[in-house]
């Protein structure tokens, strides 16, 4: 039934070539008019429901039921602007002017005006130059003259005294600055705000004034990491891509395309398929609501390599079935129709591959999926309908004025076709030995997932090779400072504030009134602080307890502090009560409710759980060592009914993470076994045998395998999209085998044995594959070009998953079908003499 529809689809195409590409018109303009309304709104963030089954997620969804979880009741938020002179020093005496001039600029901004706080602007040029002045109420004018007038002597003893003398001035200066020291390569200053400023429209003003204001003061080191910092690198960024890599890529594929084609017209004629592919996917992006990401640049080039892929098998089989004596029409007719059905299964089983992440809580992997099947099934559509009209119609005009259109398949040739064809020979002498060598290989790979390095991202550290800098504008690569000056901000700052740090909580669970609690709650902080993972920071408590809480209470409260420090109660004298504590929790409420219900929880007069809060001095690039970290703390302060569970943002990432890891194992095997039941039933519906359609389904999973194994040798890493890019590999990888599964049912369905069909798939099909995976590894590797390390990651998975495809569909996929020949009591359909389509 599915080959009789697509063969009078088919010949509706090819005997009304005009007609059908009217038509096509029409409908392109209507799917194409989807463009404008296409949502290119980031949808990174991930459906939380979808995690409500991990149970760091439940953990701290009852913190947030039970617990203040607010990080403080200040009603200012802190704005950081950095100051960088790699070979100067940012405590000279023209330095500090240029930040107090800095700081009159913004002051001059009514957008700032109007929401800076009475705290003002902290820095450290203010603290001298208002010693200079010798009034704290000195105007940033009566500070700039101050300054301008003192000479370089007076202005170091006087930073000198501050260093010495002011603890919040340290604080603005890196980590690593030694005390005593008057000079330094970094600072910052800390610009404070109204809460008011927190507000989208105020927040944007704001972050707007301090950006352009630093760029104008740039030239004196003056920088911002905000979201106008990280919009301007993102556009520099992208900009960058366009210029360098899409050229480079734009070469390689024309380049192939030349080689394999050796025909201008098939070129244009091929990609205006390609074209018109990627434009029907964003327009039925646009009509179906789905967003385009950021990561549209990732189905684009997908769809542009499977399309490519389209167009070959149509052209290389259209030349094949074309004869001496042959025109145009007729030939095309058979081609079509013989490699409908495998485009078919191609788009169907790809499908699976790919859709198989609409159940993903990622919002961003979800539109992911359905964009890439959305471009598959446009291929599909177009390289059936479009193509063949078109090049039924450009070749008929040439061939009216007497230019004939008569090119060799790739595979034909007398070159390419011996090497082809030596991998007959290999599966016809030694299919066993083949079949247990790629299964030992594929062993080997699948058993590297476990030893793979798990990270959340990878995020760029803003180095650019020096030869990429080199190249010709506007090829050159231009570095972009903002990726630089961030990493360099996380290696050499502590969070100026607690607010600007990441904070951590460890809640714990059960019977929180036993003896020994207090203890061993106290031991697990201790763990904590002695693994190095605080915020050390003068002015910045770095963890709320309840013993921290109690202990502050205490000294305020002589009721409470008795109950607190009573001997009867502290049997070990570690200065913590250790029994009766249900007693100290109740005076606890009773002497300050407020502090007590923020890191105790009480319910109808039963103590059910604690909370404890850590400040952390690292970020989610380190996740994993400080997750684990803070569980050897959470471990010190379980004992008996008691639990302690990590459930701050890092702890859940780090979860989430691995339950996606875990999760796409069981989507790769849904998918695999989804696969394998659709080649079953399409091949014994289309050629009478299901065991064959298992047997072209069987590689697939070798394919996962090897990409794996590349995985680990070349050091990629598990992150979000590289876990799940694995799903995406399973629809690369079935394209192969299964034009070389098809075309071997269709030899064999006109009576030739399997030899024969073997020899014809591996040097008629295998010739368009080689064309494909040339052109489309070849557009994929130019992603390496890209300064990120993500995007990398991703280029070099799919280029590995497209050359083993291609290498197993010529070396191990063959060896299955002489083995499957052999032993399978079933057989190909053989199709009735008298409507047998003919074969070169």
């Amino acid at each position: 039934m599915l080959r009789e529809g697509l063969a009078k689809a088919v010949d509706l195409v090819t005997e009304h070539n005009r007609l059908t590409l009217v038509v096509m018109v029409v409908v392109s303009a209507v799917v194409l008019a989807g463009i404008p309304m296409l949502d290119t709104a980031s949808q990174a963030g991930a459906d939380a429901s979808a995690f409500e089954d991990i149970d760091r997620v439940q953990k701290a969804n009852y913190v947030a039921a039970n617990y203040d979880t607010s990080r403080n009741d200040s009603n200012r938020t802190v704005a950081t602007v950095y100051v960088r002179q790699q070979e100067g020093d940012v405590l000279s005496k023209s330095s500090l002017l240029a930040t107090l001039r800095y700081q009159q600029d913004i002051r001059a901004n009514a957008s700032v005006a109007t929401v800076l706080h009475e705290d003002g602007i902290v820095d450290i040029a203010n603290m001298v130059a208002v010693a200079l002045v010798d009034d704290r109420n000195a105007s940033i004018d009566e500070q700039i003259a101050a300054l301008d007038r003192a000479d370089p002597e007076t202005v170091e003893s006087q930073i000198e005294s501050t260093l010495a003398n002011n603890p919040q001035a340290l604080r603005l200066l890196p980590a690593g600055h030694e005390p005593g020291e008057t000079a330094a390569t970094d600072r910052r200053l800390l610009v404070v705000l109204n809460a008011t400023a927190g507000s989208a429209t105020a927040g944007d003003a704001v972050d707007a004034a301090l950006y352009d204001t630093a760029q104008a003061h740039s030239d004196s080191g003056l920088f911002v990491l905000n979201q106008f910092a990280y919009n301007a690198y993102n556009s520099h960024f992208f900009g960058e891509i366009v210029w360098l890599v899409l050229p480079a890529a734009l070469v390689l594929i024309l380049g192939v395309l030349a080689f394999t084609y050796r025909d201008l017209v098939d070129i244009v004629v091929g990609m205006t398929g390609v074209i018109l592919s990627v434009l029907w996917m964003f327009g039925l992006l646009g009509w179906l609501g789905v967003s385009a990401g950021l990561v549209s640049i990732v189905p684009v080039v997908l769809v542009t390599g499977l399309s490519i892929d389209f167009g070959f098998h149509v052209f290389n089989r259209y030349r094949e079935q074309r004869g001496v004596e042959e025109g145009i029409r007729e030939p095309m007719n058979r081609g079509v129709k013989l490699v409908a059905t495998a485009l078919v299964l191609v788009t169907v089983t790809a499908a699976i591959g790919f859709l198989s992440n609409v159940v993903n809580p990622l919002g961003q992997i979800r539109d992911l999926g359905v964009s890439i099947t959305l471009g598959v099934i446009a291929s599909l559509l177009l390289f059936v309908t479009v193509v063949p009209a078109l090049k039924i119609s450009i070749d008929g005009l040439f061939e009216r004025i007497g230019w004939s259109r008569r090119k060799r398949a790739l595979g034909h040739g007398r070159f390419l076709r011996p090497i082809l064809s030596r991998t007959v020979d290999l599966a016809r002498r030694g299919a066993p030995v083949v079949l247990v060598v790629a299964i030992v290989v594929g062993s080997l790979g699948a058993a590297a997932w476990s030893d793979l390095d798990e990270e959340s991202f990878q995020q760029p550290d803003g180095e650019v090779a020096e030869w990429k800098q080199q190249l010709p504008d506007p090829v050159g690569w231009e570095p972009h400072p903002v990726a630089e000056q961030l990493n360099h901000v996380q290696d050499v700052y502590q969070p100026a504030t607690a607010d600007d740090a990441i904070q951590e909580r460890i809640l714990l669970e059960g019977d929180v009134t036993a003896n020994g609690t207090l203890t061993d709650l106290q031991a697990g902080v201790d763990t904590i602080e002695e693994r190095g993972v605080l915020l050390e920071q003068p002015g910045v408590q770095s963890v709320t307890s309840p013993v921290t809480a109690m202990r502050a209470v205490a000294q305020r409260d002589p009721a409470f502090r008795a109950v607190f420090e009573a001997d009867t109660r502290d049997t070990n004298g570690d200065g913590l009560p250790d029994r009766d504590l249900e007693t100290v929790y109740d005076a606890f409420y009773e002497a300050d409710s407020d502090i007590a219900s923020r890191v105790l929880e009480r319910t109808d007069g039963e103590y059910r759980s604690m909370l404890v809060r850590v400040t952390l001095d690292g970020g989610y690039a380190d996740a994993d060592e400080t997750v684990a970290d803070l569980e050897a703390g959470a471990a010190r302060m379980d004992g008996g009914d008691r639990t302690a569970t990590v459930v701050g943002s890092l702890a859940i990432n780090v979860a989430v993470l691995d339950s996606i890891v875990g999760g796409i194992l069981q989507t790769m095997a849904l998918a695999l076994a989804a696969i394998a039941l659709t080649m079953a039933i399409a091949f014994r519906v289309m050629h009478g045998s299901a065991t064959l359609g298992l047997v072209v389904a069987v590689p697939i999973a070798l394919v996962l395998g090897l990409v794996i194994g590349g995985m680990y040798l070349l050091s990629i890493p598990l992150t979000l999209l590289t876990a799940l890019l694995m799903s995406l590999v399973i629809g690369l990888g079935v394209d192969y085998n299964i034009h070389i599964g098809d075309r071997f049912a269709d030899e064999r369905r006109e009576g030739k044995t399997a030899v024969q069909a073997l020899e014809a798939a591996v040097t008629g099909t295998g010739g368009a594959l080689l064309g494909s995976t040339l052109t489309s590894a070849g557009a994929f590797a130019t992603i390496a070009l890209v300064p990120h390390p993500q995007l990398q990651s991703f280029g070099s998975i799919v280029v590995i998953a497209l050359l083993t495809a291609f290498l197993v569909s010529l070396l191990v996929l063959p060896s299955l079908l002489v083995l499957w020949e052999r032993y399978s009591p079933e057989a190909v359909t053989l199709a009735p003499e008298e409507t047998a389509l003919p074969q070169d």
